[in-house]
């Protein structure tokens, strides 16, 4: 049997493996029918999360990923999170509007929760406020 802070080591490892981009981890921590869901997207299967990722266009880079996992029972994790990262890239908004690459450095806080089946995580929901990372912009 899995435990609590077994099962947050794992989500823990699972965000890494996404900010860094790690397939092979994602695979190994993530069951195949994985169900994602997070202000900016929605998948059904492990293959959809990552050509979701493999899709993130390159508007921030420089990641820096601090996590804190919180103490949840049954068969969930839950870990709170804070990223900084690099406006290195054009932010594409409505129409024909768009943000230039500024290299302002920006904080995003947000909560992930994960639901697993053993030892591998079957659901993730990610929240965060997405315009909290423009309010930090110039313009």
């Amino acid at each position: 049997m899995t435990s609590n802070e077994e099962r947050a080591t794992t989500l823990v490892k699972a965000l890494r493996a996404g900010v860094e981009g790690d397939k092979a981890a994602l695979g190994a921590m993530l069951t195949d029918d994985v169900r994602a869901w997070t202000p900016a997207l929605s998948t059904s299967s492990l293959t959809e999360l990552i050509d979701e990722l493999e899709r993130r266009d390159s508007a921030f880079t420089d990641f820096d990923l601090e996590t804190v996992p919180l103490d949840v029972g049954g068969d969930f994790a839950c870990v709170e999170w804070t990223v900084e990262m690099t406006h290195s890239g054009r932010i594409a908004l409505t129409g024909e509007e768009t943000i230039e690459p500024s290299g302002t450095r920006v904080t995003l806080h947000g909560v992930t929760v994960a639901e697993f089946e053993a030892d591998r995580i079957c659901s993730l929901r990610q929240y965060w406020d997405e315009y909290a990372v423009l309010a930090q912009l110039p313009r």
